[in-house]
């Protein structure tokens, strides 16, 4: 039969209902469910539903449930994918256009779960599962899938009958909620003509759209090819955004056009990929040409994905730590180089699925208001509750030195004990190693002296580049600058000196006789003298001796890795082998020392210095005794000083750590304890991880276990080993009281490290750009520091999220 030219008024409109479809679809071209318009243009907002395996999606007993004979919308490519969005409710459809109508027939009727409890009116009266079926005269029952419910109206429409009709009654406009007559008025209704005919149009268009038959078969082909071009798009461009955080390399220049010389890191990428992916290539042309005026390449758009990849991190770290059940919080505060206080917050964790392994997540800064104890226990327990972490499964607390955060009164770690007494406080291991050097550094004047001439060493050839290649060309390890904070750190500068102290002098000997300058002269010759000393070189091998011992231990103390009992175990060797050295080090020094003064050519002897005598207060005051024996004093008020201090710094600074340690020892030593004492430190245990009633394990049930636990190899020794041993032989069923218990030990925190290293990152903020927001500052903060979790989050999901969160409606 021919067809009509349509009229004037006809064409209009439909040019008219065609340009609405290009921005409909459009705005949904990456899945995206009805959202908030971009910068003023407000637009209808739905919620995202989560996935069920299997039965699609569901919403407060609300599923969508496709047609079991519907073929999937990979059968039916010209089709939007809209299986994650959420089904609108039936009260608030939007105007029925052709392209709604389609998309709503698509997705089919949403179904009502059995377990769905429908809400009481006041005289009692609610919906009920039955009506959604219908019972023939012989028994059987018909699905009623025409009928859906509306969580908003609390009543009932019908599906077909609201796509088609043009009629108004309940079932279409208000929705039928007559609960008394709800039965009678259903069949009424599905009996009659207008819905038989409503019906047979919704059963043709759902076949017409399963074998891709509608009349906006070809458009719908180009809207659905271009939405997966914005998503390729996009997916590059998250993975440029993922690249550069992670690096720490800035984003932007002084412009942000395409093809300009200074236009920043991430118009320079895209421009590189576009040289060599078709993709970028022909999206950067269509944005350089003019054809497109959507690039997804400003400024705004890297915030919005930065904030989703940061939001996609911060969540599947959250869900590790709530499967892991008990984490242990970091915590430090500094100040960024715009002088504002952050805080830096890390949770440790020990994920079980596998191999038990320790992680330490980074959750973000926090910026602070004040630096109070109640403010940042406050601050911090605000953000566990963003995140939905309990904080009465947190059984740690770990800060360095501030007394806001360790204080015993006012500080952070008494605030939360008091919320929650199973979170220990747990001192650093590694910053007791690190301030018991700093305490031994500043007990004898040798030794600061010492330290003093090792920077005037590095501060002499390191301002000038002809003295610093005179010291290139005499040593193979360079002098290096020591750190005010890391004592530990100072074992670099003492080393080149250590075994290269001919070479220091003979350096300092060729800059006294090469410069012209005659302050630089006589502080090489006074500084070649020093170096020449028997003096300096006893200093410098004890000095050596002393941080070669820790050093070691430092370093361990600082992995990610490290548990209280072995921490302790390493500073008790550290205390013991300090011990050993007093006794014999000195000597052993002053043998090293005559060697690298017979290498200099210079004379081993130690020339006493002078003595100042203080004034007697009293005519009866005898004197003090001189010693004039020089190497008998150095050994008294250097050597002996240092390592003593050394020695009760370390024992003092250890205790609490101790301490500790000594509630989960019976975890590690109970192979080795009586009976009678097991159940004892069993019940100490048990004591300390309860609290209100609750405990995480029974005492008598631990010590039962412990006592029937079988040989372990003699390596199985720490808290970790012992976790993993469980874990192997799948024994955690069998001893749970002590899987429970290792697992809450090995979350405990030995070092701040990780919290340490996380202020790096504080130089974003200035280094990048001082005009930095915090929320994009933080952003590339999760992406950086948590790398890891970065490249297991999917770049699909990233997308989905930066979909979900905004939408935006162009214009073709």
């Amino acid at each position: 039969m021919k067809r009509s030219k349509p009229s004037g008024a006809q064409y209009r409109k439909r040019r008219k209902e065609e340009a609405n479809t290009r921005s409909f679809y459009h705005e949904h071209f990456l899945q995206l469910s009805q959202g908030a318009a971009a910068e003023g243009t407000s637009a209808p907002t739905s919620t995202p539903l989560s996935e069920e395996s299997g039965e699609g999606t569901s919403r407060a007993g609300i599923t969508i449930q496709p047609p079991q004979d519907t073929p999937s919308t990979a059968t039916r490519p010209y089709l939007l994918d809209f299986s994650k969005e959420a089904p609108l409710d039936p009260a608030d459809w939007p105007n029925l256009s052709e392209v709604v109508r389609m998309e709503i027939a698509s997705r089919g009727p949403s179904l009502v779960k059995p377990d769905f409890i429908f809400p009481k009116r006041e005289d009692g009266r609610s919906c009920h599962h039955h009506y959604f079926s219908r019972r023939l005269v012989n028994g059987e029952k018909i699905k009623r899938s025409w009928l859906v419910y509306s969580i908003k109206r609390n009543s009932l429409f019908c599906f077909c009958c609201k796509l088609f009709s043009l009629k108004s009654f309940k079932l279409i406009n208000g929705g039928l909620n007559d609960w008394k007559n709800c039965s009678e008025l259903l069949k009424s209704h599905e009996n009659s003509p207008e819905h038989s005919k409503n019906m047979t149009q919704w059963k043709e268009l759902e076949t017409r759209i399963d074998n891709c038959q509608t009349i906006d078969k070809t458009e719908m082909s180009l809207i659905d090819a271009e939405r997966k071009r914005w998503r390729e798009v996009l997916t590059r461009l998250v993975a440029i955004i993922q690249s550069l955080a992670e690096r720490n390399i800035t984003f932007r220049g002084t412009t942000e056009t395409l093809h300009q010389p200074n236009n920043g890191n991430f118009l320079k990428e895209v421009e590189l990929m576009a040289q060599f992916d078709p993709v970028m290539k022909e999206h950067v042309a269509k944005v350089v040409s003019g054809d497109i005026h959507i690039s997804y390449l400003g400024k705004n758009i890297q915030n919005e994905l930065i904030d989703c990849i940061g939001g996609k991190i911060v969540e599947s770290m959250v869900a590790e730590i709530k499967q892991s059940k008990y984490f242990s919080i970091i915590l430090d505060c500094t100040t960024d180089l715009k002088n504002k206080e952050q805080l830096s917050v890390i949770i440790r964790i020990v994920a079980v699925e596998d191999t038990p392994q320790i992680k330490e997540h980074f959750i973000g800064f926090l910026e602070e208001e004040e630096s109070t104890g109640e403010s940042l226990s406050t601050l911090i327990l605000k953000r566990l509750e963003e995140l939905d972490i309990p904080f009465e499964d947190c059984r740690g607390q770990f800060y360095e030195n501030g007394a806001n955060l360790k204080g015993k009164r006012k500080g952070v770690q008494t605030r939360l004990l008091k919320i929650n007494p199973r979170a220990l406080y747990v001192p650093c291991g590694a910053h007791t190693v690190n301030l018991m050097v700093a305490d031994a550094a500043k007990s004898s004047t040798d030794a600061t002296g010492y330290f003093g001439y090792l920077q005037k060493l590095f501060t002499l050839f390191s301002t000038s580049t002809q003295r610093w290649s005179i010291l290139r060309k005499h040593l193979n390890t360079t002098l290096r600058s020591w750190s005010d904070t890391r004592w530990e750190s100072r074992i670099s500068s003492v080393k080149a000196v250590r075994y290269q102290a001919a070479e220091v002098r003979d350096a300092l000997l060729e800059v006294r006789d090469n410069t012209t300058d005659p302050v630089i002269k006589t502080e090489a010759q006074s500084l070649a003298e020093e170096v020449g000393s028997y003096r300096f070189s006893i200093c410098t091998v004890v000095w050596y001796d002393i941080l070669t011992k820790i050093q070691h231990v430092h370093k361990l103390l600082q992995l990610e890795t490290m548990q209280v009992d072995l921490a302790v175990h390493l500073l008790k060797k550290t205390e013991a082998s300090l011990l050993s050295y007093r006794d014999t080090g000195f000597a052993s020094a002053q043998v090293s020392a005559r060697e690298m003064c017979e290498e200099m050519n210079v004379e081993a002897f130690l020339k006493p210095n002078g003595l100042r005598t203080t004034r007697r207060q009293f005519s009866y005051e005898a004197p003090d005794e001189k010693l004039t024996d020089a190497l008998k004093k150095m050994e008294t008020s250097f050597f002996n000083v240092v390592v003593d201090e050394s020695i009760v710094s370390l024992q003092e600074r250890s205790q609490a750590l101790g301490e500790v340690e000594k509630k989960f020892s019976v975890l590690v030593n109970f192979p080795d304890l009586p009976s009678e004492e097991l159940k004892k430190q069993c019940e100490i245990l048990s004591n300390t991880l309860s609290c209100s009633g609750q405990s995480d394990l029974d005492g008598t049930e631990l010590a039962l276990e412990l006592q029937a636990f079988p040989d372990l190899p003699e390596d199985k020794t720490t808290t970790l080993e012992l976790l993993k041993f469980l874990q192997e032989k799948n024994l955690k069923e069998v001893y749970p009281n002590m899987w429970v218990a290792l697992r809450i030990a090995v979350t405990l925190p030995v070092t701040a490290a990780a919290v340490e290293r996380s202020f790096s990152k504080l130089k974003l903020k200035t280094y990048l750009r001082s005009t930095m927001s915090e929320e994009r500052f933080n952003g590339l903060g999760l992406i950086s520091i948590n790398r890891d979790v970065s490249r297991q989050v999917s770049i699909d999901e990233t997308i989905d999220a930066f979909a979900a969160k905004k939408s935006r409606r162009v214009q073709f």
